[in-house]
C-alpha cells in the first residue's frame, strides 16, 4: 500500500494540558480510517495538524508527493461575502472549474457562454462528473445558489462545505463530525457515497453504524497511546474489550505483586537504606500500575429521579404554523409514565418547535397542553451552553445543586455526577474556559441531570458528544426512572434508547410509530420500493409489420452478430480495468494521458457496437 501521509512522534499542548505526546501512525491510500477518543484529548487539533493548519510542538507530518487534503472542519470556516454558489465551487481543480462555468452559464441562460463550455465539457469528458457534482448538490438539499452565506444557519454552512469538500475529490478526504446537522436521509446517502468511493478517509465521528459501515479501521487515541484496530467498529468494540480485558487483569496482577513487594520493603526499617535499588524502584513501578482505574463507569447510575405522579402530560389537539407553513396539525397524544420516544424527520418539519411547546417556551396557536404538578421537565438545548468561562467545573454543577437527595435516602453530589460522566477529580476544578467544545456539551448535559427531572427532553443530546460519553448517557437513560423524548439523527442512539417515534412528514403530521428507527426505515424502504414497482411503466411490445416478421438474419449478419457480442465483451472488459487503473493513484502523468484518451475511445466505440448489435438482435 501507498503511505499518503505519516504522523511522526506528535506532541501537543493546550496551554498547561497536555492533549498527546509522542503518537505516530500511518494513513495507507484507498484506507478508511476513523479516530476515536474522549472529547478534550486533542482530536480536533490532530485534525488541523495533519491539514497543516497547526503545527506540533514536537514531531512531523510526511506527505507523499504533492497529495490533495480536503478538510471538512467541525465548523466550516466560509467567507461571509460569498454567495452558495461560490462557496460550493470554491476549487482550484480545472475540471470543477469547467463546470462550475457551465453550471453559471445555464443558471444565467447565457448562451454563448453556454456553448463555449458545452465544448469543453466535451473535449475534457466532464459529463459524467456533472453527474456526480448535481448528485451531491440534490442529496445535500443546496438549490438556492444565489443565497448569501452569511444568511445560512450553522447546519447549511455545514452542507455548502461538505459539498466543496466532495466535489473537489481529494486524495485524502479528512472529516471532522460529518453527520453533525445532516438529517437522516442525508447521512444514509453520505454513508452509501463513503462506502462506494475509492476515495482515502480520516474522520472523527461519534455515529457508531456510520463508522461500522464506512470504515475500515479504528485508530483509539487513550493515554497518549495510539491503538490501531483493523477492521469496523463492532471488531473495534471486541478487540478493545480484549485490550482492556488484559490491562485489568494486569493491573491485578500489579496489585498482588505490589502486596508481596510492600511486605518485603516494611521489612527491618532501621536497614531502610541499606535496601536493593532495583526492588525500590520495582515497588515505584507497580504502585503506579496497580493503581490505574479502567473502570469508565465506575459510579452507580440507577438513580431515581424525583417522583412522577399519574398525570403526565396530555396534548389535544396542538397546532402550529408560521405564516403559509404548517408544522403541527391537530396532534392529541397522553404520555404514560416511564416511555421513551424518538422524534424523526427532515430538517425544518417541526421537531424542535415540537419540544419547545411541550416545554411551554412557545404557545400553540390551538389546542391544549396540560402537564401534571409532580413533572419537572430537564430541557437539553441544542444552542443551551452559556458557562462563565471564569467558573471552574465543580462550580458550574454546583450553582445547579450541590447535592441531589433521593426519596430512598441516597445522595448523589455534583462530583460524583462529574466523574460519572467522565471528569476526573483533576479536572473538576479546572476553568471551564479550558474544556473544548465537546467537553462543554457534556458539561451542560451534567448541569440539566443536577436538576434532578423527571420528564427528560433532548434535543440533539449526541452532537460533539465522543462515543464513550454517548455509552454512560445510553445507561443512564436505559435505567432512568421517568419519561424521556429525543431528536436525534444518531440511529444507534435512537435504537437502544427509545420504545417508539413520533414521525414528522413536514406537513403538519405526526405518525406514532410502535417500534425502533432501523424498523421504521426498513418499513420506510420497503414502501418505497413497492412505489417504485407500481410507477414503473408496462414495457407493451410493437407488433411487427409483414416484411419485418419475414425479414431474417443473413449468413454474414449472424457471423456479425456473434463477433459484436464477443467484441463487447472484451472492451467491457478493458474499460473496466483502465477504469481500476485511473482510480489507483500510481500512473505517472503521461500513463494517465494515455490512459483516459483509450478510455474515451472505449466508450466512443461500444456506444457504437451496441447500437449495432440491437439492430441485429432485433432480427434475431
Amino acid at each position: 500500500m501507498t503511505p499518503f501521509l505519516q504522523a511522526e512522534n506528535l506532541s501537543k499542548r493546550f496551554g498547561d494540558q497536555l492533549l498527546f505526546e509522542n503518537i505516530s501512525f500511518t494513513i495507507f491510500q484507498h484506507q478508511k480510517i476513523a479516530l476515536i477518543a474522549r472529547n478534550g484529548a486533542g482530536k480536533t487539533t490532530l485534525m488541523e495538524i495533519l491539514a497543516g493548519n497547526d503545527t506540533p510542538e514536537f514531531g512531523q507530518i510526511t506527505k507523499t508527493g504533492d497529495i490533495r487534503i480536503g478538510y471538512l472542519k467541525q465548523i466550516p470556516d466560509l467567507d461571509e461575502n460569498q454567495t452558495v454558489f461560490e462557496a460550493v465551487f470554491q476549487s482550484g481543480d480545472e475540471m470543477v472549474e469547467i463546470i462550475r462555468n457551465f453550471e453559471l452559464a445555464l443558471h444565467h441562460n447565457h448562451k454563448e457562454e453556454i456553448t463555449k463550455y458545452t465544448e469543453l465539457m466535451e473535449r475534457h469528458h466532464a459529463w459524467d462528473y456533472e453527474v456526480k457534482v448535481k448528485q451531491i448538490l440534490s442529496q445535500l438539499k443546496i438549490n438556492d445558489y444565489d443565497q448569501p452565506i452569511s444568511e445560512l444557519s450553522g447546519g447549511q454552512k455545514k452542507r455548502v462545505a461538505m459539498a466543496n469538500v466532495l466535489i473537489n475529490e481529494p486524495d485524502l478526504l479528512m472529516l471532522d463530525e460529518p453527520t453533525n446537522h445532516l438529517d437522516l436521509e442525508m447521512i444514509e446517502w453520505l454513508e452509501n457515497y463513503l462506502e462506494k468511493t475509492k476515495i482515502t478517509l480520516f474522520m472523527v465521528t461519534h455515529d457508531r453504524y456510520f463508522l461500522d459501515r464506512v470504515c475500515n479501521e479504528i485508530l483509539e487515541m487513550e493515554g497518549n497511546t495510539i491503538y490501531r484496530y483493523r477492521g469496523n467498529y463492532s471488531y473495534f468494540l471486541e478487540k478493545r474489550q480484549d485490550r482492556m480485558d488484559s490491562a485489568a487483569a494486569g493491573v491485578e496482577k500489579a496489585k498482588n505483586l505490589l502486596r508481596t513487594e510492600l511486605e518485603w520493603s516494611r521489612r527491618m526499617p532501621q536497614a531502610r537504606g541499606h535496601k536493593s535499588k532495583y526492588r525500590m524502584e520495582r515497588v515505584d513501578d507497580l504502585i503506579v500500575k496497580a493503581s490505574q482505574n479502567l473502570n469508565e463507569n465506575n459510579i452507580e447510575l440507577s438513580m431515581n429521579s424525583s417522583r412522577i405522579g399519574n398525570k403526565i402530560l396530555d396534548l389535544e389537539l396542538i397546532s402550529k404554523s408560521y405564516g403559509d407553513l404548517c408544522l403541527i396539525k391537530d396532534f392529541t397524544y397522553k404520555f404514560q409514565r416511564f416511555e421513551k420516544v424518538g422524534i424523526v424527520g427532515k430538517n425544518g418539519t417541526g421537531k424542535s418547535t415540537f419540544l419547545n411547546i411541550v416545554t411551554g417556551n412557545i404557545p400553540a396557536d390551538s389546542g391544549q397542553v396540560e402537564i401534571g404538578q409532580t413533572i419537572r421537565f430537564g430541557y437539553y438545548q441544542q444552542t443551551g451552553i452559556e458557562f462563565n468561562p471564569g467558573d471552574k467545573v465543580i462550580d458550574a454543577v454546583n450553582k445547579i445543586a450541590e447535592v441531589i437527595n433521593f426519596e430512598d435516602g441516597r445522595k448523589l453530589t455534583a462530583s460524583q455526577l462529574l466523574t460519572t460522566f467522565l471528569f476526573p477529580p483533576d479536572t473538576q476544578y479546572s476553568f471551564v474556559e479550558k474544556l473544548s467544545g465537546g467537553e462543554k456539551r457534556r458539561l451542560y448535559l451534567c448541569t440539566i441531570l443536577m436538576t434532578n427531572p423527571n420528564f427528560l427532553i433532548l434535543d440533539e443530546p449526541t452532537n460533539d458528544l465522543d462515543i464513550m460519553t454517548l455509552s454512560i448517557l445510553e445507561e443512564y437513560l436505559r435505567v432512568f426512572q421517568g419519561c424521556v423524548i429525543i431528536v436525534s439523527h444518531d440511529r444507534y442512539f435512537m435504537d437502544k434508547i427509545v420504545d417508539h417515534l413520533f414521525v414528522f412528514d413536514g406537513e403538519g403530521n405526526i405518525k406514532d410509530f410502535p417500534g425502533s428507527y432501523t424498523i421504521w426505515r426498513n418499513k420506510q424502504l420497503e414502501e418505497e420500493e413497492h412505489e417504485k414497482k407500481l410507477r414503473k411503466p408496462e414495457t407493451r411490445t410493437v407488433p411487427k409489420t409483414v416484411k419485418e416478421k419475414e425479414r431474417k438474419l443473413t449468413f454474414n449478419e449472424k457471423k456479425e452478430l456473434e463477433k459484436l457480442e464477443k467484441d463487447i465483451e472484451i472492451l467491457e472488459s478493458e474499460k473496466m480495468k483502465i477504469s481500476d487503473e485511473l482510480h489507483s493513484g500510481i500512473l505517472t502523468t503521461s500513463q494517465l494521458q494515455e490512459k483516459s484518451s483509450r478510455f474515451g475511445d472505449i466508450t466512443g466505440l461500444l456506444e457504437e457496437m451496441e447500437m449495432r448489435w440491437l439492430e441485429l438482435s432485433e432480427l434475431a
